[in-house]
């Protein structure tokens, strides 16, 4: 009986501790850096589904969520509505989404894709020095907000929560350009 008790007991841990370390973990909130805290967002070169190559430096004087994605990816999949709202949503206050295809069958698989999920923002086909450029892309999705002056505000790695997208963007559509600010600050001449 009492060896019964002890492997009921070891069992029970067992069990306890397994649900613990499997349990889904609250993500990372992936707060908006300190003005003093953002680097300047790599620049890309890549390629939309017409041919024309779009750089990061085109959304100048934007809010951009950069998404690495992949039509595979079921987090991904999850995010990418938010993504179509948040483009609808903010694009006439200067946001625009990027959304950065890591598919290896291209164009073949991103298409079909883009047309059933009715993505509404610009999609360019990436590789890896892309990623390599953005620290290495490890994880899809990996989303970064970039603010108005080219900088890496946030970092969102894996599924994010919505409400951190949204209040990362509202907080960077707020503040002007560092430049348009700082003109500001001389007007008076």
């Amino acid at each position: 009986m009492r060896n019964a008790l002890r492997l009921a007991l070891v069992g029970l841990t067992a069990l306890g501790l397994g649900t613990v370390a499997c349990a889904p973990q609250e993500p990372v909130r992936a707060a908006v850096k300190d003005d003093k805290d953002r680097k300047t967002a790599p620049e890309f070169e890549l390629k939309d589904v017409n041919g024309k190559v779009v750089h990061l430096s085109d959304f100048k004087g934007k809010v951009v969520l950069v998404d690495f994605w992949a039509t595979w990816c079921g987090p991904c999949a999850i995010e990418i509505p938010w993504f179509v709202d948040f483009q609808r949503k903010y694009k006439d206050r200067g946001f625009e989404v990027v959304g950065i295809s890591m598919d290896d069958d291209g164009w073949k698989a991103i298409t079909p894709f883009v047309s059933e999920k009715k993505i509404n923002y610009r999609i360019l086909l990436g590789d890896d020095k892309t990623g390599d450029l953005y620290g290495g892309v490890e994880a899809l999705p990996t989303t970064f907000v970039v603010d108005r002056d080219g900088r890496v505000a946030s970092v969102h790695v894996g599924l994010a929560n919505k409400k951190d997208f949204e209040d990362a963007i509202e907080k960077l559509l707020e503040t002007p350009p560092a430049s348009v600010a700082k003109s500001a600050g001389h007007s008076g001449s």
